[in-house]
């Protein structure tokens, strides 16, 4: 385990990061599309967010929502939460009035922060369902508010900074993230102000080793917890400065920024590493700065990461972590790296992988992953059933499939809701996918089970083909062989459906219970059709 010496027992994260930075006055800490935010700036910023806060009756624990995009606003208002003992809830941009109206009730908000694009869909969702939202901050209004709501610049400026971070302790609940919904409905996970620091100390000082000379970009967004740990905790525990886009992480997006701005670490997801590398704007490695990548949300595929690597000549360090334990628990290392595999546990970090009867399996076979670690969430709000489920003593049961291989590294095999039986043997939809994405006329790919006209379980591939290829019978036939000579007979896919896009999470996650779903709905409409024919009857 890890001799870093953990927080002392009265913590607020962010009366820690204001400490550690006090001295740095006039650097960036932040650039958006409005301006740059020097370290002084964010310090007196989160100090009269935390006072407005308590001025509005926010006491101990109560709970903020937190719906806006990436911009300078977004660290002051969860750090100025977390100053106060106020608890962020920092909830996905890209949902719905009906997922927003669940939050807020499920939360129990007093009040929210929102940027000024949101606010409709906000509005929306607070006349959908009984709630508790007391107040409503706008970020950068650009017109008039509706009554009630006040403009958070102006709610800032009337109130002096808050001389003392509130005296939190480093175990009690500091913040909340929504889960992505890859397999369901959201939970309201609940962390720490000492789950910030562990994640910190264990992995992006010792694994990244960023540093105060850093500039990083992160296109996972900060409510993500990936992109929390990029794009706040990590940059402001060393001191650098981190580029913000509130807009969505397009290949031509972000190439504007890697080349205007030129960071020098830059976190993403693997979907978004395929974009860019299947995009005609694909920048020159003189055009950049980089010196190294990271990427989570799913398994990097091996092919991606070669490429990217052979274009740009640095590394993207893969790993794997949950929102249940805020980042990244198994990863790649600079100077290490093996592509196709997640890499070995971080330390401070234990890992096993359990079989059916809970046992330890061999290496290479395949489990269920479990972590314990220091940064393993307190629980899932209103939810005992799932907390016990997932939140097993010390260990936290990921939901994914791995084996081990000789040399210590960890190969991803997929959810454990996404894996099949076939013939007998289990089936990584991640590994047909990854054979498939080798094809160089494939840009994505998805794999599910579903069942023969004798009901067994066979693979069918999802495939967003590259601009410039035509999908049709040929084509399905050319991947079926290609799969066949590079995996086992029975892992081919049986059936290949050309799509346009794939249904994703809004951290980039694929979500192949959508798939399954509109899968059940063709065979049940087909069935229809049939009987309804049989019958004589018109559809």
């Amino acid at each position: 385990m890890s001799d870093i010496a953990p927080p002392p027992a009265v913590f607020n994260f962010a009366g820690h990061l204001l400490a550690l930075n006090a001295a740095r006055g006039a650097k960036a800490a932040y650039i958006d599309e409005h301006g740059t935010l020097g370290y002084g700036q964010l310090d007196e910023r989160v100090r009269r967010m935390a006072a407005a806060l308590r001025a509005l009756g926010l006491q101990r624990e109560d709970r903020v929502l937190l719906l806006m995009h990436d911009c300078c606003d977004w660290p002051v208002a969860f750090l100025g939460a977390l100053h106060a003992g106020v608890l962020p809830v920092a909830v996905n941009t890209l949902l719905g009035a009906a997922d927003y109206a669940y939050m807020l009730t499920d939360s129990r908000a007093r009040a929210a922060l929102v940027s000024d694009a949101l606010l409709p869909v906000l509005r929306q969702a607070m006349a959908l369902q009984p709630h508790e939202l007391r107040h409503l901050l706008v970020s950068r209004p650009a017109g008039a508010l509706p009554e009630g709501a006040q403009a958070l610049d102006a709610l800032l400026a009337a109130h002096a900074p808050a001389a003392d971070a509130a005296r939190t302790l480093a175990d009690e609940p500091a913040f909340w993230l929504y889960s992505s919904g890859s397999t369901g409905r959201p939970k309201g996970t609940v962390h720490t102000h000492g789950n910030l620091y562990w994640t910190v100390e264990l992995y992006a000082k010792p694994v990244l080793g960023l540093h105060e000379g850093d500039t990083v970009f992160s296109a996972a967004k900060l409510f993500f917890a990936y992109g929390l740990g990029n794009a706040l905790s990590f940059p402001l525990s060393v001191g650098a400065t981190t580029v913000l886009m509130a807009g969505r992480p397009t290949p031509e997006a972000c190439f504007e920024r890697l080349t205007r701005l030129r960071p020098t670490v830059f976190c993403g997801a693997p979907t978004g590493y395929a974009g860019m590398l299947a995009s005609p704007a694909l920048p020159a490695r003189d055009a950049v700065a980089l010196r190294m990548c990271s990427s989570a949300g799913e398994a990097l595929p091996r092919e991606i990461g070669e490429r990217f690597t052979a274009h740009f000549g640095c590394e993207i360090i893969d790993g794997i972590g949950s929102t249940e334990m805020l980042h990244i628990f198994l990863s790649n290392r600079p100077g290490d790296v093996h592509y196709g595999t997640t890499g070995r546990p971080v330390e401070g970090y234990e890992l096993e992988l359990r079989g059916e009867d809970g046992r330890p399996v061999a290496d290479g076979e395949i489990g269920d992953l479990y972590i314990r670690g220091p940064s393993a969430a307190l629980m899932y709000w209103n939810n005992r059933e799932k907390s016990r489920e997932t939140f097993q003593g010390a260990w936290t049961k990921s939901g994914d499939k791995y084996q081990r291989n000789a040399n210590g590294t960890y190969t991803y095999a997929g959810r454990s809701d996404d894996m099949l039986r076939v013939s007998g043997q289990y089936v990584s939809p991640f590994e047909v996918e990854g054979t498939l994405v080798q094809h160089p006329a494939v840009l994505e790919a998805a794999v599910i089970g579903v069942e023969d006209a004798q009901g067994l379980a066979r693979t069918k591939a999802f495939v967003v083909l590259k601009a410039g290829h035509g999908a049709g019978e040929a084509m399905e036939a050319e991947l079926k062989a290609f799969v066949k000579t590079r995996l086992a007979p029975q892992k081919y896919p049986r059936q290949i459906a050309f799509v346009d896009e794939l249904p994703k999470t809004a951290t980039g996650k694929i979500q192949r219970f959508r798939l399954r779903e509109q899968e059940r709905g063709r065979i049940a409409a087909a069935g229809a059709i049939a009987a309804a024919s049989r019958s004589g009857a018109s559809v």
